[in-house]
């Protein structure tokens, strides 16, 4: 245990610790003192700042009209009354447009699950739509909805 001899003479220098505001004007600060002061209203969730007038209109100059090319349609709309398609289903470039040309044929589809796990289908295709294919089973004569993405080949029966 330290011994300190002079023990008196360090109370007279922490006298100036304990009450550090000998000179502030108003009340002196305690132990547990607010550091910040109560608002006087709760927030209410209303913005309370400064009202904008709305902008003024700019004047603009008069332009000179541009001749514009006269438009046309990417795909005209059928005329038996089908439902128009994207251009990218339409287009054989396209799995979707290809596939829809084999519609009624007898096709064998792989997918690839997961990483490295090919799952294969058998049957008739019924359509095509934009990220799927309905295929009947030859089994079971049910209808198979198959997710387009997942398709890496696909064997037509002629």
């Amino acid at each position: 245990m330290p011994n300190y001899l002079n023990k008196n003479s360090m109370i007279p220098k922490m006298n100036n610790y304990f009450n550090p505001c000998k000179n502030c004007s108003g009340a002196t600060a305690t132990q547990y003192m607010q550091a910040v002061q109560p608002t006087t209203q709760m927030p209410t969730g209303i913005p309370t700042g400064p009202a904008y007038s709305s902008p003024t209109p700019v004047q603009q100059a008069p332009s000179t009209p541009i001749a514009q090319a006269p438009s046309t349609p990417i795909a005209q709309a059928p005329l038996n009354g089908d439902v128009l398609l994207p251009e990218t289903v339409l287009s054989t470039a396209f799995t979707q447009g290809y596939l829809r040309t084999q519609i009624g044929r007898h096709v064998k589809v792989e997918f690839l699950i997961g990483t490295n796990m090919f799952v294969d289908r058998e049957g008739i295709l019924m359509d095509v739509g934009t990220s799927y294919i309905i295929i009947r089973e030859t089994e079971t004569d049910d209808l198979l909805l198959c997710d387009m993405y997942s398709i890496k080949f696909v064997r037509f029966f002629y």
